[in-house]
């Protein structure tokens, strides 16, 4: 609950929030504890007379009311206003910074959306028209391979909620893209990484083949529908063998994505170094997307989650090294996680950079901006930290519109040139 303090009551340690917008003043957000007596002295010469106080967060109380102000001398004036300069050309640096991140994420959400309907294209010609439909996906994937390997750092960010019924080609194309920067990370060459990225993308084919009854079946399968469920990577396997032109090396992903090293896998209960090595590249991803959208939506994990359940439970059962890769890849908290700041502020993580997994960016819940302009801050770039990922659904409904935690979490990469 905040309470309206005059700002002659303020001391260090207190936590409170301007009733300014974020625009009309030179501090990095609206709300902060206090730290010195320079900041308070800033604050004042702002020329607001009152602040909002966040009592649950403050480390100290008010001061009295009558504590007697001390007169700001003409040299302390100049240095309060050369402090207030500098941090508004930080500030400054920030929003433009800001500005050119925003863009590239727009750019980043139109080759997203642009390999989504060429993917969905390739699958629509896979049973009529074969040939064309790997030549087109042997294309996409040259384009978005080589774009990822011409860039020294890559970011990879969360994406916009897509069209519903959409999922086996969401879900394909999310396996292609974090299987291709899986493989870059693991020093694989451009070959291998390109018929990853090809494997990836056909990986799930098969369902094309299975009644849609079936795969959208949200009540637990029955033996039968199990069974008929598990012939996709069978159907995978037929559907590639339409035409020669489906490279052999890509193969063993369509057959063996679901092989477990611990032979509890299907369809062939294959153990260990029995499985294809890109296969096992593959099964990691998949394995952690379909934690993230399982048929029954009321079971999905939140990516924190997700990567917890692969690596504290599953590791019997996938390459421990590609699982460490995963999380190198994808951070502690991937994009698409609802987190809690030091500071108890609630935020999106939208991207991160596999150079500072530590510090992702996080878009912030500020009620006192516009949803549509909301901050973005750079964890690296300030002094806070995340404190824990939040269920979603545990959000208060206002908090869950502002940031808009995505059902579906789409990703897709960005090189910074």
């Amino acid at each position: 609950m905040a309470i309206k303090l005059s700002i002659e009551r303020l001391t260090e340690g207190l936590y409170i929030k301007l009733p300014l917008q974020w625009t009309d003043h030179p501090f990095l957000l609206n709300h902060f504890k206090i730290k010195d007596q320079q900041q308070i002295r800033l604050i004042k010469n702002l020329g607001v007379k009152y602040v909002y106080l966040i009592p649950e967060k403050s480390e100290s109380q008010p001061l009295p009311p009558e504590t007697p102000q001390d007169d700001i001398s003409e040299q302390e004036s100049r240095f309060l206003e050369a402090q207030a300069e500098k941090l508004w050309q930080e500030k400054q640096g920030r929003i433009t910074r800001l500005k050119n991140y925003k863009r590239k994420l727009q750019q980043c959400e139109k080759n997203f959306s642009r390999s989504m309907a060429q993917l969905r294209s390739v699958m629509g010609k896979v049973k009529s028209r074969p040939v064309t439909a790997v030549k087109e996906a042997e294309m996409l994937v040259e384009e978005m391979v080589d774009a990822l390997l011409e860039s020294d750092n890559v970011a990879l960010h969360l994406m916009n909620d897509n069209k519903e019924n959409e999922d086996i080609y969401c879900h394909s194309l999310n396996v292609t893209i974090m299987s291709m920067m899986l493989a870059r990370s693991c020093g694989l060459s451009q070959a291998d990484i390109k018929a990853i990225a090809l494997g990836a993308m056909f990986h799930d084919m098969g369902k094309l083949k299975v009644p849609t009854a079936i795969l959208r079946k949200t009540t637990p399968l029955t033996e039968p529908e199990l069974n008929y469920l598990k012939l996709h990577t069978k159907y995978s396997v037929d559907l590639a063998n339409l035409t020669t032109d489906f490279p052999d090396s890509a193969k063993p992903i369509l057959a063996q994505h679901h092989e477990m090293l611990d032979g509890s896998g299907y369809p062939k209960q294959l153990k260990g170094d029995e499985i294809d090595l890109k296969a096992q590249l593959v099964a990691v991803v998949n394995s952690y997307d379909n934690l993230c959208h399982p048929q029954d939506p009321a079971k999905a994990r939140i990516p924190y989650s997700a990567l917890s359940h692969l690596f504290k439970n599953r590791r019997e059962q996938y390459n421990n090294d590609y699982l460490a890769l995963l999380i190198r890849l994808l951070g502690v908290y991937p994009p698409g996680s609802v987190v809690q700041l030091s500071n108890q502020q609630l935020g999106l993580v939208i991207s991160v950079n596999a150079d500072n997994l530590l510090h992702p960016n996080v878009l912030l819940y500020d009620p006192s901006v516009p949803s549509n302009e909301a901050p973005i801050i750079e964890l690296g770039e300030s002094n806070l930290r995340i404190e824990q990922a939040i269920a979603p659904s545990k959000l208060p409904e206002k908090v869950y519109a502002y940031l808009n935690p995505r059902v579906r979490i789409a990703y897709y990469f960005e090189s910074d040139d």
